[in-house]
């Protein structure tokens, strides 16, 4: 068995939890045929308050009339939200060790965001997922 949620919830918050962030999407439908020319724009601006746009069309190449898009916005995880992204400051990072210890000596593997505790592209996580199955297995 793979894990690959939230460490801390895993081995029931018995160090403590962990910090996350999350993030808030808000979808608009759009009355022109192309907003961005791109499936996503990354933000990076201190003014700007969301993080990226995604234009959905441009994943599959679309040519409607109308177009939609999602801004997406960095929040505040608070514990019933979706978490997405680690807070990697000291107190957390010392608290992720413990929690790294109690799943060396477990027998589910564990890769992922949650579990690493560490931000990741999607193809870094299939890497890191393909290298841990590698290991149980050796």
């Amino acid at each position: 068995m793979v894990f690959t949620g939230m460490i801390d919830q895993y081995f029931d918050y018995k160090h403590g939890g962990l910090e996350y962030r999350s993030l808030r999407f808000e979808h608009e439908v759009l009355d022109e045929e192309n907003y961005q020319g791109n499936a996503v724009v990354n933000y990076t601006e201190r003014e700007v308050r969301y993080t990226r746009i995604i234009e959905h069309k441009h994943f599959e190449k679309g040519t409607q009339e109308k177009t939609v898009i999602t801004r997406e916005y960095s929040v505040d995880w608070k514990g019933r939200d979706e978490p997405y992204y680690s807070i990697n400051v000291a107190k957390n990072n010392e608290m992720y060790k413990k929690y790294l210890v109690e799943a060396k000596g477990n027998e589910v593997v564990s890769c992922g965001r949650l579990t690493d505790y560490k931000y990741y592209d999607m193809h870094i996580v299939i890497e890191r997922l393909i290298n841990v199955v590698r290991e149980k297995l050796s």
